[in-house]
């Protein structure tokens, strides 16, 4: 008996897709990465106390106290 079946996978239409989802996914990739810090990016507690004085978000003797804590 002969079956008549088909073993191309839809033909062009599975490869497309296939490509679809592998673009998908290397831009999914892409923005979960490129928003992620990176390890030698982090900022040390003194750059970020220096960082909020300079935005106002504390006074001169709160830095100052902090930074001393800081120097230990």
């Amino acid at each position: 008996m002969m079956y008549d079946y088909n073993d191309n996978f839809g033909g062009g239409l599975f490869m497309i897709l296939i490509l679809i989802l592998l673009v998908v996914g290397a831009f999914v990739a892409y923005r979960y990465y490129s928003n992620t810090p990176r390890t030698g990016e982090k900022s040390s507690p003194l750059d970020i106390l220096k960082e909020r004085y300079a935005k106002g978000e504390i006074d001169k003797k709160e830095f100052e106290d902090k930074r001393k804590d800081l120097e230990g």
